[in-house]
């Protein structure tokens, strides 16, 4: 038994009665941004185009000037003719429910072009593609083409702005919190950001053994344990997971790494491990090691992620390992520029923050001091440019002996965070106390 598409024809006939009866349906139809495409039968196609003509021209809509339309496009013997007009007219009998018509002649419409993306990739699957990605890549992106037609409002009016800023500011007075996004646990950074916002895209960038990696961890450690309600996502191209997995646990339990590598453990570390690694079985930490990985791939696991457990933090390690399109004649350096656009646009479509980590250049170490700056973000100014916020690591113990020795003795060392961007508040430096031997990061007492 043959399959009938989606539609909605009775919807259909009915709105087009109430363009021609009620002058006000036709600009709910069109401030929707319904198109003749949404239409299932060709008849009714061929009447909302003429119906759109005249409401761009101004001109009045009723069955008179829509005849007269339809006769000078040399149409309206293909649509059924005047008897077929006057059939739409007295179809209408309300305009109380043309917006509820307009999206479901819509939705009809979706679920038609769904249905055709889905044939197309099947047929293609069936004649055998030579290179895997390319294929599901190209069908990935024709479902998302497919779900960009859903309708969005292009414009918020300053009425609707201004009551959900009061909203959100009476939320934040009720809560009394300073905190608006997510919670990392580090406070000082907590009381700049005002938390983790969704929708950034946060470089967190220093040079090779400063500790990028532990400190975007003790975050994504932070943000699953304060925010429970959904995944925290990490993509490692530099180690495996294991290994990501002993740090978290050193970090979590502050058992030095060596001690762990080498299962050499007394009775209390056997306590204090089994402790870390129960709290860390059940955060949300979703890790993938995949070594070699491009955008759409990131793209495509987080929106699963996403839909199956809620997504609430994504974390790439770093920028710079990310493989880009290889488009021909394109260079690394615009490669990286649209890795940095792709991400940000993964955090906006999201609506999460994604936090990126990335090299600086080797300018740093040729300067008496060696604190990092924002040109020294490597290999694109796209990557500060796209930022909406910029981190940049220092510690002062890597390069002074003295200090160094003087950590050692202490047991942990101090780490500077420079916010040397932040599109939305103030930039400053906030310290913290890192462990070197277990990598785990916490507030220094009475800042």
């Amino acid at each position: 038994m043959a399959r009938v598409l989606p539609s909605a024809v009775e919807a259909e006939v009915t709105l087009l009665g109430n363009m021609m009866v009620y002058p006000g349906a036709a600009r709910i139809a069109m401030e929707e941004g319904l198109s003749e495409d949404d239409f299932f039968v060709e008849a009714n196609r061929r009447v909302f185009r003429a119906a759109e003509s005249l409401y761009k021209e101004g001109s009045p809509i009723d069955p008179t000037t829509m005849a007269t339309r339809l006769k000078d496009m040399d149409l309206l013997d293909k649509c059924g003719g005047i008897p077929y007009l006057t059939d739409l007219a007295s179809a209408s009998i309300t305009s109380a429910n043309t917006k509820s018509y307009v999206e479901l002649i819509h939705d009809k419409a979706v679920m038609r072009k769904m249905i055709e993306t889905a044939e197309n990739i099947a047929e293609q699957g069936y004649e055998g593609q030579p290179d895997i990605n390319a294929y599901l890549d190209e069908a990935e992106k024709n479902i998302l083409n497919v779900s960009r037609t859903r309708r969005t409002s292009e414009f918020h009016n300053s009425p609707e702005v201004m009551n959900s800023v009061i909203d959100q500011i009476r939320r934040m007075s009720d809560s009394r919190s300073d905190i608006t996004g997510l919670k990392t646990g580090l406070n000082d950074l907590d009381r700049t950001l005002h938390g983790l916002q969704r929708g950034d895209l946060i470089i967190l960038a220093a040079r090779p053994a400063m500790g990028k990696t532990a400190v975007a961890l003790n975050i994504a450690m932070n943000v699953a344990a304060y925010q429970t309600d959904g995944a925290v996502a990490v993509f490692s191209l530099e180690m495996g997971a294991e290994q990501l997995g002993m740090r978290l646990l050193s970090a979590k339990s502050h058992i030095e790494g060596g001690k762990l590598r080498t299962g050499r453990l007394s009775d209390s570390d056997w306590n204090r491990v089994n402790e870390a690694a129960g709290e860390l079985k059940a955060a949300n930490i979703y890790i993938d090691d995949t070594s070699v990985i491009r955008m759409p791939e990131i793209f495509s696991k987080c929106r699963r992620l996403q839909a199956e457990h809620g997504l609430n933090l994504v974390l790439l390690d770093y920028i710079q390992l990310v493989t880009g399109s290889g488009r021909s004649g394109e260079n690394r350096q615009q490669e990286v520029s649209e890795i940095s656009r792709n991400l940000k646009a993964l955090a906006r479509e999201l609506n999460v923050p994604v936090i990126a980590l990335s090299q600086l250049s080797r300018t740093v170490e040729s300067r008496e001091d060696k604190r990092p700056l924002l040109s020294d973000l490597r290999e694109s100014g796209a990557i500060e440019q796209d930022a909406d916020i910029v981190l940049m690591l220092y510690r002062e113990a890597y390069y002074d002996e003295a200090i160094r020795e003087e950590a050692r003795k202490a047991g942990n060392e101090r780490l500077e965070i420079n916010i040397a961007k932040h599109r939305n508040g103030a930039t400053r430096k906030v310290y913290f106390a890192f462990e070197t031997d277990t990598t785990a990061l916490y507030n220094i007492a009475g800042e």
